[in-house]
């Protein structure tokens, strides 16, 4: 039975950037389909605890980290803080990113450092970290969180575009190196969500770039959009499907 496929009791999930947004939403499905999640955050642990509020278990039972993945060591320091909780993890839902909206002549190299090393660099660390207990237990999920800007750069976040896209090549090699030990990788990609994120200033673009940027559906996606998704993709139902990215952006990459 399907729903006998997409339960997860017994595994043992991270979600990086489950503060808020789409990671927060993650992060509150795969408890509801049985998980045990670590929580994550950067700056904010308020916003932590209250994803573990709502996902309603007990007090005291959903570890919380923090990190800063765009700091040296920033990702060996997390991976210590989980073993510190928990022996074994199953599910790895690499979500954190950060985004500098800026003309593209105007990005210094700080910023460019900034969003590539916690975009980028980390993802590949942090599989590395993770994967190794998978492949000894042959049974794994890595699932990566994109976006629509894969395909369709916005003007202002040319750093952030381009990590992402960077980030699903490195999902295609990782995927094919695991796809014989019981380990699946996938990239699913958002268009236009609503989160806070969205609320931050973008500066201003030409109309006829503005246009392309619009979402056939007519509307925004929810946090939730992706969450089925990502259940689905990080539970047995999902077996089948390595090293593909899936857009959940309402016609916005077509």
């Amino acid at each position: 039975m399907l729903s006998e496929r997409l339960n997860l009791s017994g595994k043992t999930a991270v979600v990086t950037g489950s503060s808020q947004g789409i990671g927060k939403a993650i992060a509150i499905a795969l408890a509801e389909y049985g998980a045990n999640v670590i929580i994550h955050y950067r700056t904010e642990r308020k916003d932590a605890e209250q994803t573990v509020k709502e996902m309603n278990q007990p007090k005291g039972k959903v570890p919380i980290v923090k990190a800063d993945f765009s700091k040296k060591d920033g990702v060996k320091n997390f991976f210590r803080s989980v073993a510190k909780v928990t022996d074994t993890v199953d599910i790895l839902v690499i979500n954190a990113s950060v985004q500098v909206a800026k003309d593209w002549q105007e990005v210094t190299e700080s910023e460019f450092d900034f969003q590539v090393n916690a975009n980028f660099k980390s993802t590949l660390l942090l599989m590395q970290q993770f994967a190794p207990a998978m492949i000894q237990k042959g049974w794994g999920r890595i699932l990566t969180i994109g976006s629509v800007q894969q395909v369709k750069p916005h003007p202002a976040m040319i750093v952030y575009a381009a990590t992402k896209s960077a980030v699903f090549n490195l999902v295609k090699n990782v995927a094919l190196q695991l796809a014989d030990k019981g380990i699946t990788v996938n990239n699913l990609a958002p268009g236009i969500i609503d989160t806070p994120r969205i609320q931050e200033p973008v500066p201003k673009m030409e109309k006829r770039i503005a246009q392309r940027m619009t979402t056939p559906e007519g509307g925004m996606g929810l946090p939730e959009d992706c969450a089925g998704m990502a259940v689905f993709l990080c539970s047995d139902a999902g077996r089948y499907i390595t090293g593909q990215n899936l857009f959940v952006d309402g016609g916005m990459s077509l």
